[in-house]
């Protein structure tokens, strides 16, 4: 066996520049993997997030000439399913014969549209519409998730 005797020779700045470049490599890839972790966790949040409503059955109350009645709104976390009168007195309907069919007329847009703007109601039950829809509003924002 003959042992050559090597002679490596190594210049400062390429291992300076070969240590700079090694950092950084690793910085980089420290900073990816918090960058990352960050933003799974972040779209975790907005789908807890994103939701409409907390699904249930949410009431509101309206008064007519002193008599209560309840608008009740049934939600799941996504949709409007259905909107009902409850409570409602029979002298109340006797005497405001289009409250119900009013609500009727106005769930089947709201359920249709999933929404309460651009609703069409004519201009003879106007005032019992909006004071519908003002109930059906007080409902949803019970069911909101932000609340």
């Amino acid at each position: 066996m003959s042992a050559k005797t090597r002679i490596v020779v190594l210049h400062m700045k390429k291992l300076v520049f070969a240590g700079i470049v090694t950092g950084l490599g690793i910085l980089l890839v420290i900073f990816l993997g918090i960058l990352l972790g960050s933003s799974r966790k972040q779209s975790a949040d907005k789908e807890a997030v994103e939701t409409m409503y907390v699904p249930g059955v949410y009431t509101s109350s309206v008064m007519i000439d002193g008599n209560p009645f309840d608008v009740q709104v049934s939600v799941d976390e996504d949709h409007i399913n259905e909107i009902t009168m409850v409570h409602l007195d029979e002298t109340v309907e006797t005497m405001y014969p289009l409250v119900r069919p009013t609500l009727d007329e106005l769930a089947k847009q709201i359920i249709s549209s999933q929404s309460l703007t651009d609703l069409t109601y004519s201009k003879n039950n106007q005032y019992t519409c909006r004071l519908l829809i003002g109930a059906v509003s007080e409902a949803l924002e019970k069911a909101s998730p932000d609340r």
